[in-house]
């Protein structure tokens, strides 16, 4: 599975052809500490590439979610809105925040791979 980075430090793994799963870096829930909540988009809802998709807020901080390519909410994941701290526990598996259908795959092939984004994230 292919997974890709965002500058806002969210990540996204391509499921098949033109569906992927998104989510926050480790990265960026060390950064905000203890997720206590989530804002998550509804299920059918499109974006646009760098649109504000949803919010997390921590006992430090709100951030906003963007979203790293343009597409439409498939799936959100129901069970971080019940447990946001599964953001902290597991942000690279149980703890995704919602799914899409990409609409560009070239903005998909346009952001940082693995080795990339370990570089950017030292340097912030």
């Amino acid at each position: 599975m292919t997974v890709k980075y965002t500058e806002d430090h969210e990540w996204i793994q391509l499921e098949d052809h033109e569906a992927a799963v998104i989510g926050i870096t480790l990265h960026a829930q060390d950064a905000l500490g203890d997720v206590v909540f989530v804002e998550l988009p509804e299920v059918g809802r499109s974006f646009a590439k760098g649109e504000v998709a949803g919010v997390v807020e921590s006992v430090k901080a709100a951030a906003d979610i963007y979203m790293p390519v343009a597409g439409e909410v498939t799936e959100v994941n129901e069970d971080l809105r019940a447990d946001p701290a599964l953001a902290n526990r597991d942000p690279m598996g149980n703890g995704w925040f919602f799914k899409i259908l990409i609409k560009d795959m070239a903005e998909f092939d346009q952001l940082m791979d693995g080795p990339d984004y370990a570089k950017f994230s030292k340097k912030g």
